[in-house]
């Protein structure tokens, strides 16, 4: 469309203050006629007048125009939430009857941006509406834009904080769902990062539900996807929850409330979080025999660990040296064996005895106690020394019963490489040990030279020295776990004899399998989060794998296959599009996976609801339309400074913005104009005054 108008103009041939002056001394004299009454006053004021329009040099403009279409931009919210009850139907009405009447309004643009849904892999913030706004708007002329309709349910979570911005015209919001809805929701109000392992962490969650206000009600709570215990409490009140710290790294905890009477989504009625478990300082207990080069080998290994609080006995006397001198006697400092071995026993994470033999010091009694105390989920090394194969040897004391290898009495001492046993090349202590060589290749470590020899009965042999004969045995006794070393040559590794060999490593994971560490399980799987994909990790003694049931958080499941990647390993990936938890089960182990944010704050109130929008709708002199009161509100063209929305109609602005096309000028005082005005006006003056 285009027209034309017409405008007053000035390009002065003289500075405006020189014109100014010249107008001002112009009034002086004009002034002084006047209290003079002279004659001819108006053919002067003529003649002045005249001179200061030529020194203005006024212009008549007259401008063709081609006028712009005004911009209306529609912000559609697509995200989780609009998914609800009627919610999608009001959508796709709302945006059909939108562009059927926004298109036939003349002289009228549309732009229109779809906010989608997150997907999986991103750590979502909730919905971003004012951003996909902005950038919509980043390349709109403000003197064109007519308006913008946001369709949303209100529920938007990048308003800005303090004075909205003003855009010049209207903002409304059509919302979809419908007023006073009801929803129940479990909000999470502290959860802590951090908590020692077997101790318990302290979560503090709330039960929000309108319809049910101060009604009894009680949430599961759920650690590493095992059985639930229930905690009791008030809709509206703080619920605190007693969370136990399983294991070191990652702990899974997912708190649930059952369905209140009015729901619009189950999704907010349970909330996720990770307690990161981490070590206190662990206790071990060394207590060490007769004297060898191998002695400070487990020393310095054991305190070279900053989490280890490592405390050392080494018991010179024996039996065979035996002089009736009082225990109490035998040191500068008393051997407190009965807080060690009594009161405070069950403080130590892990005992090692070292070259020790029975009858020295430590009595029968105290034996059984250590002996109770792996029963009751201790744990117990013992590096033994050819003495073990004696009548001296542990294995003849109380201490015997929760001992897997009993000694034969022989002690070979000819050279040998430890081996793997089939069961130790998939057992997560030995398997994949540097240097232990693939199938039936050589170690590439150096030689032992000793070797007690033992018949095992219970427990597994996982290294073998000369002969077959076990090396390193392990078994779970009672709710401990037990390791016996039959050799006392592991330091030549440590000394790097004939190219040493993994010392450290062993020690470290024999040490944490017998602590129960997650990690060094036999039977266990873990699932690792990368993105949207999680791969999924087995570990078996046995020699196949079972396929591997996957559980999404809509319910439905899916079958994996595991591929073997190593004696006793067996991997899978899976990359999935849903947010929320993945459980994973093979029948002997299972585990958990947390995809997305694990309380998604799009889910966190699905109310529709004004208030987050208000701001920002009122800032700019916009409305709010419910779809719920007017399914097909109207849609109408005002002007600025009118009101702009009603219950059932909301308005977008005339803004009249155009091209200039063409210019034409014309002269308000051309010279023949100026010259006759001139003429006329000095004679007409001259005139008046000779009479």
């Amino acid at each position: 469309m285009s027209g034309s108008a017409a405008s007053l103009a000035f390009d002065p041939l003289i500075p405006w203050w020189s014109i100014a002056a010249f107008g001002g001394v112009a009034l002086l004299l004009l002034l002084l006629s006047l209290r003079a009454r002279a004659r001819g006053l108006w053919w002067r004021a003529l003649v002045l007048a005249s001179v200061l329009a030529a020194l203005s040099n006024s212009i008549l403009v007259e401008e063709e125009r081609r006028f712009l279409p005004d911009i209306a931009v529609i912000v559609v919210d697509q995200s989780e939430s609009q998914n609800l009850a009627q919610r999608p139907q009001q959508i796709a009405a709302a945006r059909a009857s939108l562009q059927r009447k926004l298109s036939a309004v003349e002289r009228l643009e549309i732009r229109e941006v779809v906010l989608p849904p997150s997907s999986a892999g991103v750590e979502r913030n909730g919905t971003r509406l004012i951003d996909a706004m902005n950038d919509a708007l980043s390349d709109v002329p403000r003197d064109r834009l007519a308006g913008v309709v946001l369709l949303t349910d209100g529920q938007v979570h990048d308003v800005p904080a303090g004075a909205a911005p003003v855009l010049g015209a209207p903002i409304h919001g059509v919302l979809t769902g419908k007023r006073g809805e009801i929803d129940r929701r479990l909000v999470l109000d502290q959860a802590p990062r951090f908590g020692v392992v077997g101790k318990g962490v302290t979560a503090r969650v709330k039960v929000e539900d309108e319809a049910a206000p101060g009604t009894p009600v009680s949430v599961n709570v759920s650690v590493e996807g095992q059985a639930p215990f229930a905690v009791a409490g008030r809709v509206g009140e703080m619920l605190s929850v007693d969370v136990p710290v399983q294991h070191a790294g990652d702990n899974i905890v997912e708190i649930t409330v059952g369905p209140g009477t009015q729901e619009l989504t189950l999704e907010n009625n349970r909330v996720l979080f990770t307690v990161s478990g981490v070590r206190d300082r662990l206790r071990v207990l060394l207590v060490s025999g007769e004297p060898y080069q191998g002695e400070r080998a487990w020393r310095n290994l054991l305190k070279s660990d900053p989490a280890v609080d490592l405390v050392h006995f080494t018991i010179l006397r024996t039996p065979a040296k035996d002089d009736f001198t009082p225990v109490r006697e035998l040191s500068l400092i008393v051997f407190p064996m009965n807080e060690l071995f009594e009161e405070k026993l069950n403080e130590f994470n892990l005992i090692i005895f070292d070259r020790y033999e029975a009858g020295s010091i430590i009595t029968a009694d105290y034996f059984r106690n250590i002996a109770k105390y792996v029963q009751d989920g201790g744990a117990l090394l013992l590096g033994v020394g050819p003495v073990y194969a004696t009548q001296r040897s542990l294995f003849r004391s109380p201490l015997g019963a929760v001992l897997p290898a009993s000694p034969t009495g022989r002690v070979n001492e000819s050279g040998f490489k430890p081996q793997l046993s089939a069961l130790g090349q998939r057992h997560p202590i030995t398997a994949d040990l540097p240097g232990a060589g693939a199938g039936e290749n050589d170690p590439n470590w150096g030689r032992w030279f000793r070797l007690v020899t033992s018949s095992v009965s219970r427990g597994e042999i996982l290294m073998k020295g000369s002969g077959d004969q076990p090396l390193l045995v392990v078994n779970r006794v009672g709710e401990g776990r037990v390791g016996q070393l039959m050799s006392d040559h592991l330091w030549l590794w440590n000394r790097g004899v004939e190219g040493g060999g993994p010392q450290a490593e062993l020690v470290r994971r024999l040490a944490h399998w017998l602590m129960k560490e997650p990690d060094l399980e036999e039977e266990s799987m873990r699932a690792t989060v990368r993105g949207n994909r999680i791969d999924i990790l087995r570990r078996t003694l046995a020699e196949t794998f079972d396929p591997v049931s996957m559980t999404g958080p809509d319910g439905t499941t899916r079958v994996l296959a595991l591929n073997g990647v190593g004696p006793g390993r067996g991997t899978a990936s899976v990359t999935v599009d849903k947010p929320g938890i993945y459980r994973f089960d093979d029948g002997r182990a299972q585990a958990i996976a947390a995809i997305g944010s694990a309380n998604p704050v799009e889910f966190a109130d699905v109310r529709a609801t004004t208030e987050k929008l208000q701001p920002l709708v009122t800032a700019n002199a916009g409305g709010f339309v419910w779809l719920s009161d007017a399914p097909d509100p109207d849609v109408r063209m005002v002007r600025e400074g009118r009101a702009s929305s009603g219950r059932d109609w909301f308005g977008l602005q005339r803004r009249e913005a155009y091209n200039v096309t063409g210019v034409r000028e014309y002269p308000l005082m051309p010279g023949a104009l100026l010259a006759i005005l001139l003429v006329f006006g000095l004679g007409a003056a001259w005139y008046r005054e000779g009479r």
